[in-house]
């Protein structure tokens, strides 16, 4: 059970992280940014997005024990 879970979980943030870097791409091309600008931008939105919830997890497991 708590690795279905942990797999829906992951997969949920894998999917924000896509929306937001999506939305961070679109962004940057309706601002007038190049191609590999805008790719750039959606790139480092993918992380923060991926670095914030393994920081999350982390401080939530270190709570939890």
């Amino acid at each position: 059970m708590t690795v279905a879970v942990t797999l829906l979980a992951i997969a949920l943030v894998i999917v924000v992280a896509l929306l937001a870097a999506a939305g961070a791409g679109k962004l940057a091309r309706m601002d007038g940014a190049t191609y590999p600008t805008a790719l750039t931008r959606a790139a480092v939105a993918f992380a923060a997005v991926i670095t914030l919830a393994a920081t999350a997890a982390s401080v939530f497991a270190t709570l939890l024990t």
